[in-house]
Protein backbone atom coordinates (compact mmCIF):
# COMPACT_ATOMS: atom_id res chain seq x y z
CA UNK A 1 0.00 0.00 0.00
CA UNK A 2 0.82 3.72 -0.45
CA UNK A 3 3.21 5.27 1.91
CA UNK A 4 1.31 8.63 3.44
CA UNK A 5 -1.34 9.85 2.20
CA UNK A 6 -4.70 12.09 3.25
CA UNK A 7 -7.72 10.33 3.98
CA UNK A 8 -10.09 9.63 1.19
CA UNK A 9 -13.05 10.89 2.56
CA UNK A 10 -11.66 14.19 3.40
CA UNK A 11 -9.99 16.10 0.60
CA UNK A 12 -6.04 16.46 0.47
CA UNK A 13 -2.98 16.54 2.68
CA UNK A 14 -2.19 20.32 2.82
CA UNK A 15 -6.27 21.31 1.60
CA UNK A 16 -9.04 20.01 0.30
CA UNK A 17 -13.22 20.20 -0.12
CA UNK A 18 -14.71 18.10 1.77
CA UNK A 19 -18.00 16.52 0.84
CA UNK A 20 -20.14 19.10 2.37
CA UNK A 21 -18.64 21.69 0.36
CA UNK A 22 -17.01 23.78 2.79
CA UNK A 23 -13.41 24.77 2.59
CA UNK A 24 -11.12 22.51 5.29
CA UNK A 25 -8.89 25.56 6.86
CA UNK A 26 -5.44 24.11 5.48
CA UNK A 27 -3.14 21.85 8.33
CA UNK A 28 -1.07 23.74 10.89
CA UNK A 29 2.86 22.74 10.28
CA UNK A 30 2.94 21.82 13.86
CA UNK A 31 0.01 19.08 13.24
CA UNK A 32 1.89 17.98 10.17
CA UNK A 33 4.94 17.28 12.02
CA UNK A 34 2.76 15.35 15.49
CA UNK A 35 0.86 13.20 12.29
CA UNK A 36 4.09 12.13 10.13
CA UNK A 37 5.77 11.52 13.72
CA UNK A 38 3.31 9.36 15.47
CA UNK A 39 3.13 7.63 11.82
CA UNK A 40 6.40 6.73 12.34
CA UNK A 41 6.15 5.73 15.86
CA UNK A 42 3.43 3.34 15.50
CA UNK A 43 5.20 2.13 12.23
CA UNK A 44 8.80 0.78 14.66
CA UNK A 45 6.38 -0.03 17.51
CA UNK A 46 5.12 -3.57 15.91
CA UNK A 47 8.83 -3.57 13.95
CA UNK A 48 10.48 -3.90 17.31
CA UNK A 49 8.47 -5.98 19.54
CA UNK A 50 6.96 -7.93 16.43
CA UNK A 51 11.02 -9.05 16.02
CA UNK A 52 11.58 -9.66 19.93
CA UNK A 53 8.29 -12.09 20.01
CA UNK A 54 9.36 -13.63 16.63
CA UNK A 55 12.80 -15.16 18.66
CA UNK A 56 10.41 -16.35 21.50
CA UNK A 57 8.27 -17.67 18.77
CA UNK A 58 10.79 -19.92 17.03
CA UNK A 59 12.25 -21.08 20.74
CA UNK A 60 9.10 -21.37 22.67
CA UNK A 61 6.93 -23.34 20.25
CA UNK A 62 7.00 -27.07 19.00
CA UNK A 63 7.80 -28.48 15.36
CA UNK A 64 4.00 -29.08 14.50
CA UNK A 65 3.40 -25.37 15.81
CA UNK A 66 6.31 -23.42 14.06
CA UNK A 67 5.05 -20.27 12.47
CA UNK A 68 4.82 -20.05 8.63
CA UNK A 69 8.05 -20.28 6.43
CA UNK A 70 8.32 -17.84 3.27
CA UNK A 71 10.94 -19.98 0.89
CA UNK A 72 12.52 -18.43 -2.14
CA UNK A 73 9.02 -19.47 -4.44
CA UNK A 74 7.15 -18.05 -2.11
CA UNK A 75 8.75 -14.59 -2.01
CA UNK A 76 8.77 -15.05 -6.21
CA UNK A 77 5.31 -15.60 -6.26
CA UNK A 78 4.10 -12.68 -3.67
CA UNK A 79 4.27 -9.74 -6.28
CA UNK A 80 2.22 -11.71 -8.55
CA UNK A 81 -0.41 -12.45 -6.45
CA UNK A 82 -0.42 -9.29 -4.72
CA UNK A 83 -1.01 -7.58 -8.15
CA UNK A 84 -3.94 -9.89 -8.70
CA UNK A 85 -5.61 -9.01 -6.09
CA UNK A 86 -5.09 -5.20 -6.10
CA UNK A 87 -6.34 -5.33 -9.64
CA UNK A 88 -9.14 -7.56 -8.45
CA UNK A 89 -10.05 -5.20 -5.73
CA UNK A 90 -9.88 -2.36 -8.31
CA UNK A 91 -12.48 -3.78 -10.17
CA UNK A 92 -14.80 -4.59 -7.59
CA UNK A 93 -14.83 -1.36 -6.74
CA UNK A 94 -15.08 -0.31 -10.17
CA UNK A 95 -18.06 -1.81 -10.90
CA UNK A 96 -19.75 -2.95 -7.63
CA UNK A 97 -21.04 -0.54 -5.00
CA UNK A 98 -18.69 0.65 -2.87
CA UNK A 99 -20.91 0.69 0.45
CA UNK A 100 -21.42 -3.52 -0.01
CA UNK A 101 -18.23 -4.10 -0.57
CA UNK A 102 -16.72 -2.16 2.63
CA UNK A 103 -19.99 -3.53 4.84
CA UNK A 104 -18.65 -6.95 3.95
CA UNK A 105 -15.10 -6.20 4.32
CA UNK A 106 -16.00 -4.65 7.80
CA UNK A 107 -17.40 -7.80 9.08
CA UNK A 108 -14.29 -9.79 7.96
CA UNK A 109 -11.65 -7.43 9.64
CA UNK A 110 -13.94 -7.31 12.06
CA UNK A 111 -13.50 -10.81 13.21
CA UNK A 112 -9.77 -11.01 12.30
CA UNK A 113 -9.02 -7.71 14.08
CA UNK A 114 -10.49 -9.47 17.51
CA UNK A 115 -8.31 -12.18 17.53
CA UNK A 116 -5.65 -10.24 16.15
CA UNK A 117 -5.82 -8.02 19.06
CA UNK A 118 -6.33 -11.42 21.49
CA UNK A 119 -3.11 -12.68 20.68
CA UNK A 120 -1.40 -9.44 20.35
CA UNK A 121 -2.32 -8.40 24.14
CA UNK A 122 -2.28 -11.70 25.80
CA UNK A 123 0.81 -11.66 26.67
CA UNK A 124 0.60 -8.38 28.82
CA UNK A 125 -3.07 -9.06 29.75
CA UNK A 126 -1.71 -12.31 31.97
CA UNK A 127 0.46 -10.47 34.21
CA UNK A 128 -2.84 -8.51 35.39
CA UNK A 129 -4.19 -11.64 36.35
CA UNK A 130 -3.91 -13.13 39.99
CA UNK A 131 -2.65 -16.00 41.18
CA UNK A 132 -5.58 -17.81 42.31
CA UNK A 133 -7.35 -16.46 39.34
CA UNK A 134 -9.81 -20.25 38.14
CA UNK A 135 -8.07 -20.16 34.53
CA UNK A 136 -9.45 -23.39 32.88
CA UNK A 137 -8.90 -24.94 29.64
CA UNK A 138 -10.79 -25.18 26.56
CA UNK A 139 -10.74 -26.71 23.29
CA UNK A 140 -12.71 -25.52 19.91
CA UNK A 141 -12.41 -28.66 17.52
CA UNK A 142 -14.16 -29.42 14.13
CA UNK A 143 -13.20 -32.19 12.20
CA UNK A 144 -14.75 -33.59 8.59
CA UNK A 145 -15.41 -36.66 8.08
CA UNK A 146 -15.29 -40.32 10.28
CA UNK A 147 -13.31 -43.14 11.50
CA UNK A 148 -9.96 -43.30 9.78
CA UNK A 149 -10.61 -40.47 6.94
CA UNK A 150 -11.34 -37.93 10.23
CA UNK A 151 -9.66 -34.71 9.11
CA UNK A 152 -9.51 -31.38 11.50
CA UNK A 153 -10.38 -28.69 10.19
CA UNK A 154 -9.95 -26.50 13.36
CA UNK A 155 -8.17 -27.37 16.69
CA UNK A 156 -8.23 -24.26 18.58
CA UNK A 157 -6.98 -24.05 22.56
CA UNK A 158 -7.77 -21.46 24.63
CA UNK A 159 -8.24 -20.98 28.70
CA UNK A 160 -10.41 -18.01 30.33
CA UNK A 161 -7.23 -15.52 30.30
CA UNK A 162 -7.91 -15.97 26.48
CA UNK A 163 -11.49 -15.41 26.98
CA UNK A 164 -10.95 -12.29 28.86
CA UNK A 165 -8.80 -10.87 25.96
CA UNK A 166 -11.33 -12.07 23.89
CA UNK A 167 -13.92 -9.75 25.35
CA UNK A 168 -11.27 -6.56 25.65
CA UNK A 169 -10.89 -7.10 22.13
CA UNK A 170 -14.83 -7.63 21.41
CA UNK A 171 -15.67 -4.29 22.52
CA UNK A 172 -12.76 -2.73 20.41
CA UNK A 173 -14.23 -4.29 17.53
CA UNK A 174 -17.45 -3.21 18.23
CA UNK A 175 -16.40 0.28 18.32
CA UNK A 176 -14.37 -0.18 14.97
CA UNK A 177 -17.74 -1.25 13.43
CA UNK A 178 -20.08 1.06 14.53
CA UNK A 179 -18.13 4.50 14.51
CA UNK A 180 -15.00 3.80 12.11
CA UNK A 181 -12.70 5.36 14.39
CA UNK A 182 -9.34 6.30 14.14
CA UNK A 183 -8.00 5.32 16.65
CA UNK A 184 -10.08 1.58 16.73
CA UNK A 185 -8.10 1.26 13.09
CA UNK A 186 -5.04 1.69 14.54
CA UNK A 187 -5.15 -0.59 17.13
CA UNK A 188 -6.50 -3.08 14.51
CA UNK A 189 -3.67 -1.89 12.42
CA UNK A 190 -1.09 -1.84 14.75
CA UNK A 191 -2.29 -5.32 16.30
CA UNK A 192 -2.03 -7.06 12.25
CA UNK A 193 1.56 -6.13 12.26
CA UNK A 194 2.77 -7.08 15.21
CA UNK A 195 1.04 -10.25 14.26
CA UNK A 196 2.49 -10.30 11.02
CA UNK A 197 6.31 -9.48 11.79
CA UNK A 198 5.76 -12.68 14.47
CA UNK A 199 4.57 -15.20 12.11
CA UNK A 200 5.87 -14.60 9.08
CA UNK A 201 9.27 -15.59 9.28
CA UNK A 202 11.82 -15.62 6.15
CA UNK A 203 13.77 -19.11 5.80
CA UNK A 204 17.43 -17.10 4.35
CA UNK A 205 18.80 -13.72 3.69
CA UNK A 206 18.41 -14.59 0.19
CA UNK A 207 14.74 -15.03 0.28
CA UNK A 208 14.61 -11.79 1.55
CA UNK A 209 16.01 -9.68 -0.93
CA UNK A 210 14.36 -11.61 -3.40
CA UNK A 211 10.83 -10.33 -1.76
CA UNK A 212 12.32 -7.11 -1.04
CA UNK A 213 13.18 -7.00 -4.64
CA UNK A 214 9.86 -8.07 -6.16
CA UNK A 215 7.33 -5.85 -3.98
CA UNK A 216 10.08 -2.97 -4.21
CA UNK A 217 9.04 -3.59 -8.29
CA UNK A 218 5.12 -4.15 -7.32
CA UNK A 219 4.85 -0.58 -5.18
CA UNK A 220 6.82 1.79 -7.44
CA UNK A 221 4.40 0.28 -10.75
CA UNK A 222 0.94 0.67 -8.99
CA UNK A 223 1.79 3.66 -7.26
CA UNK A 224 3.70 5.57 -10.24
CA UNK A 225 2.22 3.84 -13.04
CA UNK A 226 -1.12 3.72 -12.39
CA UNK A 227 -4.11 5.14 -10.34
CA UNK A 228 -5.06 1.51 -9.31
CA UNK A 229 -3.25 1.52 -5.60
CA UNK A 230 -4.29 5.33 -4.73
CA UNK A 231 -8.21 4.60 -5.58
CA UNK A 232 -8.19 1.32 -3.64
CA UNK A 233 -6.61 3.26 -0.76
CA UNK A 234 -8.75 5.34 -1.10
CA UNK A 235 -12.19 3.09 -1.42
CA UNK A 236 -11.15 0.38 1.02
CA UNK A 237 -12.35 1.02 4.30
CA UNK A 238 -10.36 -1.45 6.17
CA UNK A 239 -7.96 -1.53 9.18
CA UNK A 240 -5.25 -1.87 6.46
CA UNK A 241 -3.63 1.02 7.11
CA UNK A 242 -2.33 3.10 9.86
CA UNK A 243 -3.60 7.20 10.12
CA UNK A 244 -2.84 10.06 12.30
CA UNK A 245 -5.11 13.19 11.71
CA UNK A 246 -3.03 16.31 10.83
CA UNK A 247 -5.62 18.40 12.48
CA UNK A 248 -5.69 16.67 15.65
CA UNK A 249 -4.28 20.18 17.51
CA UNK A 250 -7.30 22.20 16.25
CA UNK A 251 -10.45 19.26 16.39
CA UNK A 252 -9.30 17.03 18.54
CA UNK A 253 -10.15 13.41 18.71
CA UNK A 254 -12.80 14.32 16.02
CA UNK A 255 -10.44 15.34 13.44
CA UNK A 256 -10.69 13.86 9.68
CA UNK A 257 -7.85 14.84 7.66
CA UNK A 258 -6.07 12.41 7.81
CA UNK A 259 -2.01 11.41 6.95
CA UNK A 260 -1.89 7.15 6.35
CA UNK A 261 0.90 4.72 6.39
CA UNK A 262 0.08 0.79 4.84
CA UNK A 263 0.54 -1.75 6.81
CA UNK A 264 2.47 -3.25 3.94
CA UNK A 265 5.23 -0.79 4.16
CA UNK A 266 5.44 -2.26 7.96
CA UNK A 267 5.19 -6.09 7.64
CA UNK A 268 7.47 -7.03 4.84
CA UNK A 269 10.44 -4.89 5.94
CA UNK A 270 9.73 -6.29 9.56
CA UNK A 271 9.93 -9.70 9.00
CA UNK A 272 13.20 -8.95 7.04
CA UNK A 273 14.36 -6.74 10.04
CA UNK A 274 13.44 -9.58 12.53
CA UNK A 275 14.99 -12.65 10.24
CA UNK A 276 18.36 -10.31 10.88
CA UNK A 277 17.70 -10.25 14.76
CA UNK A 278 17.98 -14.16 14.55
CA UNK A 279 20.77 -13.77 12.39
CA UNK A 280 22.51 -12.14 15.55
CA UNK A 281 21.58 -14.36 17.77
CA UNK A 282 22.62 -17.31 15.67
CA UNK A 283 25.88 -15.62 15.72
CA UNK A 284 26.09 -15.78 19.45
CA UNK A 285 28.58 -12.60 20.14
CA UNK A 286 25.71 -10.96 22.39
CA UNK A 287 25.44 -8.10 19.99
CA UNK A 288 22.62 -7.16 17.89
CA UNK A 289 24.35 -5.22 15.20
CA UNK A 290 22.45 -6.49 11.65
CA UNK A 291 19.40 -5.78 13.78
CA UNK A 292 19.59 -2.65 14.78
CA UNK A 293 21.27 -1.03 11.69
CA UNK A 294 18.51 -2.85 9.87
CA UNK A 295 16.32 -0.89 11.99
CA UNK A 296 18.22 2.41 12.25
CA UNK A 297 17.97 1.61 8.13
CA UNK A 298 14.40 1.77 8.20
CA UNK A 299 13.62 4.67 9.86
CA UNK A 300 15.90 6.78 7.53
CA UNK A 301 13.58 5.21 4.66
CA UNK A 302 10.27 5.76 6.27
CA UNK A 303 11.76 9.01 7.24
CA UNK A 304 13.28 10.39 3.89
CA UNK A 305 9.26 8.90 2.58
CA UNK A 306 8.05 11.53 4.72
CA UNK A 307 10.21 13.97 3.30
CA UNK A 308 9.56 13.38 -0.40
CA UNK A 309 6.11 13.43 0.00
CA UNK A 310 5.66 16.08 2.08
CA UNK A 311 7.96 18.10 -0.73
CA UNK A 312 6.12 16.93 -3.82
CA UNK A 313 2.76 16.63 -2.24
CA UNK A 314 1.94 13.22 -3.93
CA UNK A 315 1.89 9.47 -2.81
CA UNK A 316 4.68 7.44 -2.39
CA UNK A 317 5.68 4.00 -2.54
CA UNK A 318 7.69 3.69 0.68
CA UNK A 319 9.02 0.29 -0.52
CA UNK A 320 11.14 2.92 -2.86
CA UNK A 321 13.02 4.07 -0.20
CA UNK A 322 12.41 1.22 2.08
CA UNK A 323 14.08 -1.30 0.39
CA UNK A 324 17.50 -0.41 -0.88
CA UNK A 325 17.81 0.89 2.92
CA UNK A 326 16.95 -1.91 4.70
CA UNK A 327 19.15 -4.39 2.58
CA UNK A 328 22.16 -1.99 1.73
CA UNK A 329 22.65 -0.41 5.03
CA UNK A 330 23.08 -4.38 6.91
CA UNK A 331 25.12 -5.40 3.75
CA UNK A 332 27.19 -2.82 4.00
CA UNK A 333 28.35 -3.82 7.59
CA UNK A 334 28.35 -7.65 6.59
CA UNK A 335 31.21 -6.17 4.39
CA UNK A 336 32.40 -4.28 7.15
CA UNK A 337 33.01 -7.17 9.38
CA UNK A 338 33.82 -9.86 6.60
CA UNK A 339 30.42 -11.59 7.74
CA UNK A 340 28.68 -11.83 3.93
CA UNK A 341 29.38 -15.23 3.83
CA UNK A 342 28.18 -16.01 6.81
CA UNK A 343 25.01 -13.86 7.10
CA UNK A 344 23.70 -15.42 3.18
CA UNK A 345 24.69 -18.65 4.38
CA UNK A 346 22.29 -18.97 7.36
CA UNK A 347 19.35 -20.88 7.21
CA UNK A 348 15.96 -19.63 9.89
CA UNK A 349 14.32 -23.04 9.97
CA UNK A 350 17.74 -24.91 10.14
CA UNK A 351 18.67 -23.13 13.89
CA UNK A 352 19.21 -25.56 16.73
CA UNK A 353 16.75 -24.01 18.84
CA UNK A 354 17.46 -25.07 22.85
CA UNK A 355 14.85 -27.57 23.40
CA UNK A 356 16.11 -29.35 20.85
CA UNK A 357 17.91 -32.59 21.62
CA UNK A 358 21.28 -32.73 20.29
CA UNK A 359 23.61 -35.25 20.11
CA UNK A 360 27.18 -33.87 21.34
CA UNK A 361 29.41 -36.88 21.81
CA UNK A 362 29.49 -40.11 19.11
CA UNK A 363 30.23 -43.28 20.77
CA UNK A 364 33.24 -45.23 19.44
CA UNK A 365 32.64 -48.82 18.22
CA UNK A 366 34.98 -51.56 18.15
CA UNK A 367 34.91 -55.37 18.51
CA UNK A 368 34.06 -57.99 16.57
CA UNK A 369 29.98 -58.59 15.73
CA UNK A 370 29.18 -61.33 18.29
CA UNK A 371 30.50 -59.42 21.05
CA UNK A 372 28.78 -56.38 20.46
CA UNK A 373 25.66 -58.32 20.07
CA UNK A 374 26.52 -59.64 23.80
CA UNK A 375 26.90 -56.29 25.19
CA UNK A 376 23.48 -55.26 23.83
CA UNK A 377 21.53 -58.16 25.32
CA UNK A 378 23.55 -57.25 28.53
CA UNK A 379 22.42 -54.12 28.88
CA UNK A 380 18.76 -54.80 27.48
CA UNK A 381 18.58 -57.58 30.05
CA UNK A 382 19.88 -55.61 32.92
CA UNK A 383 22.95 -56.39 34.98
CA UNK A 384 23.92 -59.55 35.43
CA UNK A 385 27.69 -61.47 36.22
CA UNK A 386 30.37 -61.22 33.97
CA UNK A 387 32.05 -64.88 32.88
CA UNK A 388 36.15 -64.99 33.64
CA UNK A 389 37.34 -64.83 30.27
CA UNK A 390 40.68 -66.16 29.36
CA UNK A 391 43.45 -64.80 27.38
CA UNK A 392 43.00 -66.42 24.80
CA UNK A 393 39.32 -65.81 24.33
CA UNK A 394 39.85 -61.81 24.61
CA UNK A 395 42.92 -62.08 21.81
CA UNK A 396 40.37 -63.67 19.30
CA UNK A 397 36.96 -61.37 20.12
CA UNK A 398 40.04 -58.32 19.43
CA UNK A 399 41.63 -60.04 16.90
CA UNK A 400 38.83 -61.20 14.64
CA UNK A 401 40.28 -60.97 10.98
CA UNK A 402 43.52 -62.45 11.72
CA UNK A 403 42.63 -66.25 12.63
CA UNK A 404 46.32 -67.58 11.66
CA UNK A 405 47.33 -65.49 14.83
CA UNK A 406 44.35 -66.46 16.64
CA UNK A 407 45.43 -70.12 16.68
CA UNK A 408 48.60 -69.91 17.53
CA UNK A 409 47.56 -67.73 20.54
CA UNK A 410 45.11 -70.02 21.63
CA UNK A 411 48.23 -73.43 21.02
CA UNK A 412 50.24 -71.23 23.28
CA UNK A 413 47.68 -70.41 26.04
CA UNK A 414 47.42 -74.07 26.40
CA UNK A 415 50.62 -74.93 26.64
CA UNK A 416 50.96 -72.60 29.62
CA UNK A 417 48.13 -73.72 31.48
CA UNK A 418 49.50 -77.01 31.41
CA UNK A 419 52.73 -76.53 32.35
CA UNK A 420 51.15 -74.94 35.22
CA UNK A 421 49.33 -77.49 36.46
CA UNK A 422 52.21 -80.02 36.06
CA UNK A 423 54.59 -77.27 38.20
CA UNK A 424 51.44 -77.23 41.30
CA UNK A 425 51.48 -81.46 40.82
CA UNK A 426 55.10 -81.37 41.58
CA UNK A 427 54.69 -78.60 44.73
Amino acid sequence: MDSALSDPHNGSAEAGTPANGTTRPPSTPEGIALAYGSLLLMALLPIFFGALRSVRCARGKSSSDMPETITSRDAARFPIIASCTLLGLYLFFKIFSQEYINLLLSMYFFVLGILALSHTISPFMNKFFPANFPNRQYQLLFTQGSGENKEEIINYEFDTKDLACLGLSSVVGVWYLLRKHWIANNLFGLAFSLNGVELLHLNNVSTGCILLGGLFIYDIFWVFGTNVMVTVAKSFEAPIKLVFPQDLLEKGLEADNFAMLGLGDIVIPGIFIALLLRFDISLKKNTHTYFYTSFAAYIFGLGLTIFIMHIFKHAQPALLYLVPACIGFPVLVALAKGEVAEMFSYESSAVILPHTPRLTHYPTVSGSPASLADSMQQKLAGPRRRRPQNPSTIYEESNPKDPAAATESKEESTEASASKRLEKKEK
